[in-house]
Parts: structure tokens; C-alpha cells; sequence
């Protein structure tokens, strides 16, 4: 058993590596920090650090029924009973659409629930507690209006006149972390000594002048994170037994303490490398969740973040000459990704909820007007884990940890990559109006062109769909 634990955590690892090395939210090797990555159903190495968790049947080859019983990383117990209200809400066929369109992978594996004459069966906190009993609605039925902390577009006042998003309850989440917190989670880049791009302090640039742009277009902006802090109040060394029993679990008994003078994959085997990925990538964005669920209550979150490229060497970085963009919603479970019962839960009740019908087409405006602003090209997946959802090819599908927590439509925005060199150098100019000289050539500021494409995304989604 230590043997199957070792062999688990290693390639684990060596996945949250390449993320960390490429320094972006979302790549396709990476799991996005909020974003995180998934951290959230899509475990980082600390992420299988419940202690219900235990390795797929799948790495043994055994066919044992598995327990549905595991939790995610930091996750809490669902209470099944918040998803009865959702009783008789979707019939089967559009349960069954929105999961094979959205909500699945597109390998066909079966989802760890079963339909029973038109009604949902689904695995609760184990495989000998109660499953939870959802019927379906007779397609001739109406559906009921479920109470949701969030507003349609078209649910909105009319405006009558006012600013397009007048009334609109938005909440701006920069991704990541600034100031000190950057070297910490791997979001620093300098390649020269006197300069460097943070991408948690640029989010928090765009967010700081984005909502300016809301507010006098009428919307109601609220500021999931407004400084270089944490929104959390843990730190790493709260974490530091959590990652000691996850290292002893995996094999790993005597683990070094600080990852001070190693480099490459042995410092990934530390208490301090565990500890912090815990408090960055896990308990961060489960205070984010906490805070836009209960506190700001909006009705659409944008989760602001800038993409890179893999750079190699930390102190030595490379420059890619790749430079683009993409928009996740919320989707593409795996299987095992599933089985962790607090990301079943919390997956149905986005489904039920019906979000991805005003996420999606938001997130298709949003990117396609990012794309006119920022001319860059679609990024393209090549794994299992994002799917195309929408004809537009800036948007994916991915369950991450911040997509799938707030509980409303989520944005989550990738433009740019921090390490392509024109883009590297128009960031450390920062932000300004109009066009300056960068290398003989004017150009305008990065920061401005994604201001300016998420606030025609925006206005251009809202004009077509609210009442006038």
C-alpha cells in the first residue's frame, strides 16, 4: 500500500510542478491556483492530504466499489439536504444535456450516480450511507422559481434609461497574491535585476481600474481581495502537520522540513512546500469562496488573472514566444474528481442551480471582446482537462476550485502571457492611456486593453439581454 500511496503522490507532484514552473493560473499542465487548480477536485499533492482520502481503485487495477465517501483537500461535509430543494426542478433530458455538454469529460465514463425510474440516485458521505433521491420534472410541468442569491440579466430592473449595468452586483476576485506572498506562490518573474511582473499585483492593478469602469456604467462592484494580503487568515505553518502526515502517508517519513538549498522536485518534498501549497492554492481560495458566498453575494464573479508559458529555471528564466488568451466556466469533471463527495455536491448544485446558462454566454461575450481589444489568439488544450463548451474558441470548460465554489456565474480570465517578451515588457510599463514608445514601436498598455475587454464584454452581453 505505501508502494501505490508513493507512486500516487510522485506523479502528482511532478504534475503540480510543471504548474508551478510555468506560473500561470491555468494551463493545461498547471492547476490554476484559485483557482486553483483544481485544487479542488483536481488535487495538488496537498489536495489528497484528507484524511478520508485514499488512491482510485483505478492505480491498483482492483475493481473495488469505491467509498464516495472522500473529501477534497480542506474540503468540508456537504449537507445533502440543501440539494432537495432542486426536487422536480430539471427533467431528465435537461440533467442529462447540461452534464454531457458541460459538466462531464468527454471520455463517456460513467458519473457516479444512476437515474432510476426518472429519479436521480445519488452516492451521499459513503457507499452504506442513504443516496440522495432527486425526481425529475414531468416535461409537461412547469418549473418552479428557486431563490438564488444571484439575478439574470433578464431578471434585473429595466433600465429605463439608466447605464446598461445599473443594478448589476459584480465581484472582482484577483487571482493570486501580491507584494512578498508573489515568490511564494511562484507568480514572480524578473529577468533582470531592478524589474519584475507579480501577477497578483497586476491583477489587483486591473481590478482597481476595472471597477472604476463598472461603477460609472452603473454596476455595483464589491472586491473579493483589494490588497497584496491574503484574504485567509491561516498561513502555511497551519498547515504544517497536515503536510507531514500527507509526506508519512506517501512514504516519505522523514521529509525535510524547509526546502532551503534544494531545487528541482526534491523541494517539492518538503513540509514548507507542502504547507504553503496548502495555504495559497486551497485555503485561500476557500476563504474567497466563504467571503462572495456569504458576504458579497454577487451576481457574476470575475476572476482576473494573467496566463504564462513554462520558463524554465526560476533564476534564469526563458522568454516563449507564444502569447494568447482563453475563458474557463465552470466543467469537465473527472470521474475521480467526483468521488470526493464535497465536489459532487458542490458540482450538482451548480448544475441545478442552472449557472452555466447565464456563465456561459457571458464568458463567450467577455472573451470574444478581450479578443478584439487584446488581438491575441486562442489558446488551444490538448488534455482531458478542459473541453470546448461554446462554438467560440476562447472558451473552455475546467473545474477549478474558484469556478466551482461561488456559487453564481463565473468568469475566469487567462489573457496574456507574462513571459512572451513584448508582453513582459508592455506589463512593467504598467498602466496608462493612448500608446508610448516600447522598442521604436508604440504600443498601448496591456493592462488597458483587458480593462477595456471586459467592460465591452460586459455592456455588450447586458444591452442584448436586459430589459431596456
Amino acid at each position: 500500500m505505501k508502494f501505490i500511496w508513493l507512486g500516487f503522490l510522485i506523479a502528482i507532484i511532478l504534475e503540480v510542478h510543471a504548474f508551478g514552473m510555468q506560473a500561470a493560473s491555468a494551463l493545461p499542465e498547471k492547476l490554476p491556483a484559485e483557482a486553483a487548480p483544481v485544487v479542488s477536485s483536481k488535487p495538488l499533492p496537498v489536495s489528497m492530504v484528507s484524511s478520508q482520502a485514499n488512491p482510485s481503485s483505478t492505480a491498483t487495477g482492483s475493481e473495488k466499489e469505491p467509498s464516495y465517501g472522500e473529501l477534497s483537500s480542506l474540503g468540508q461535509l456537504p449537507d445533502w439536504k440543501k440539494l432537495e430543494r432542486y426536487a422536480k426542478q430539471l427533467t431528465r433530458v435537461e440533467f442529462e444535456k447540461a452534464w454531457q455538454d458541460i459538466y462531464s469529460e468527454t471520455n463517456g465514463l460513467p458519473p457516479p450516480w444512476h437515474v432510476v425510474d426518472e429519479m436521480l440516485m445519488v452516492p451521499t458521505q459513503g457507499k452504506e450511507a442513504e443516496p440522495l433521491k432527486l425526481a425529475f420534472r414531468n416535461p409537461n410541468e412547469d418549473a418552479r422559481d428557486i431563490q438564488t442569491t444571484w439575478r439574470r440579466a433578464a431578471s434585473l430592473p429595466p433600465l429605463a434609461g439608466r447605464p446598461v449595468l445599473s443594478d448589476l452586483r459584480i465581484s472582482l476576485d484577483p487571482g493570486h497574491l501580491g507584494g512578498s506572498w508573489a515568490q511564494i506562490e511562484e507568480r514572480f518573474l524578473s529577468f533582470k535585476d531592478g524589474e519584475k511582473v507579480c501577477e497578483g499585483d497586476l491583477t489587483l492593478m486591473v481590478a482597481k481600474i476595472l471597477s472604476e469602469r463598472l461603477k460609472a456604467l452603473g454596476a455595483i462592484v464589491s472586491m473579493v481581495r483589494d490588497q497584496p494580503e491574503p484574504v485567509t487568515e491561516l498561513r502555511p505553518k497551519d498547515f504544517e502537520q497536515t503536510a507531514r502526515d500527507l509526506l508519512t502517508k506517501s512514504g516519505f517519513s522523514n521529509a525535510q522540513m524547509t526546502y532551503a538549498g534544494l531545487s528541482g522536485d526534491s523541494k517539492l518534498l518538503t513540509v514548507q512546500w507542502q504547507s504553503e501549497k496548502l495555504f495559497y492554492r486551497v485555503s485561500e481560495i476557500h476563504a474567497r469562496g466563504t467571503k462572495v458566498n456569504e458576504e458579497l453575494k454577487p451576481d457574476l464573479v470575475l476572476c482576473l488573472h494573467l496566463n504564462a508559458e513554462s520558463w524554465g529555471n526560476s533564476t534564469a528564466p526563458q522568454f516563449s514566444p507564444l502569447n494568447h488568451l482563453h475563458v474557463l466556466v465552470n466543467g469537465c469533471y473527472s470521474r475521480d474528481e467526483l468521488l470526493q463527495q464535497d465536489v459532487r455536491h458542490e458540482m450538482l448544485m451548480r448544475l441545478f442551480s442552472r449557472i452555466h446558462e447565464e456563465e456561459l454566454p457571458l464568458a463567450v461575450s467577455v472573451g470574444e471582446a478581450l479578443a478584439r481589444h487584446t488581438k491575441l489568439p486562442a489558446y488551444v488544450y490538448t488534455t482531458s482537462k478542459a473541453r470546448r463548451v461554446t462554438e467560440s474558441q476562447y472558451v473552455y470548460a475546467r473545474n477549478l476550485l474558484a469556478n466551482r465554489l461561488y456559487q453564481c456565474p463565473v468568469v475566469y480570465l487567462e489573457p496574456f502571457v507574462m513571459n512572451h517578451e513584448e508582453t513582459y515588457r508592455r506589463l512593467l510599463l504598467g498602466h496608462y492611456l493612448g500608446r508610448t514608445l516600447l522598442d521604436g514601436k508604440l504600443v498601448t498598455s496591456a493592462l488597458e486593453d483587458y480593462v477595456r475587454g471586459v467592460t465591452d464584454g460586459l455592456t455588450d452581453y447586458y444591452r442584448r439581454n436586459r430589459q431596456p
